[in-house]
């Protein structure tokens, strides 16, 4: 019986070794992504909408959306918007940005973001990473953490910069994003 103990013991050792072996040997891939948005608000097709106008949830609100403000503290904004090599519309396209924002700030724009962008061409196509953040739109960069990935993006953690390339807060535009990620 002490033999067969013995010998299941130096089994598992002999197993667990093997095991934190590989596991030491294992390394991160390091990518950089980069690619433009383009986010419409106006126009025959929109990508991105408001779902919910924050000033209507308020109680005693007196305030109403105008020109001069079109988003309010509490909009929910949904979107889904294409990514493109360049910052032309008419630019290859290599993915979608699909998400929601939820506008968090009672003065300037400022959104607390959950995003998935989606690769649809390219080496990575099938990959997509998920993204949350407070986005400041007044800031010239905003950075936010990348917290997962699946496909060739599984267990992916970084970060996204995002800055307005051609931007306005009544239409929409195109937004440049880098995309830092570990996987």
């Amino acid at each position: 019986m002490a033999s067969s103990l013995s010998s299941f013991l130096l089994a598992a050792a002999v197993f667990l070794h093997r095991h934190d072996a590989a596991t030491l040997t294992t390394t991160a891939t390091q990518t950089h992504l980069h690619f433009y948005m383009h986010d419409a608000y106006t126009g025959p097709n929109p990508t991105a909408t408001r779902v919910v106008s924050g000033h209507s949830l308020l109680p005693n609100s007196t305030t109403t959306p105008s020109s001069s403000s079109p988003r309010q503290f509490g909009d929910i904004v949904v979107l889904k918007n294409a990514l493109t090599e360049a910052p032309s519309a008419s630019s290859a396209r290599v993915g979608t940005a699909q998400g929601f924002a939820v506008r968090v700030s009672e003065g300037g724009v400022v959104s607390d973001l959950s995003m998935h962008l989606v690769v649809e061409a390219g080496e990575h196509k099938g990959g997509s990473v998920t993204v949350k953040g407070r986005i400041d739109m007044d800031a010239v960069e905003r950075e936010s953490v990348l917290i997962g990935g699946k496909g060739r993006f599984r267990f992916a953690r970084g970060y996204m910069v995002t800055k307005n390339y051609d931007y306005s807060l009544a239409t929409g535009g195109v937004v440049e994003i880098d995309l830092y990620l570990q996987h």
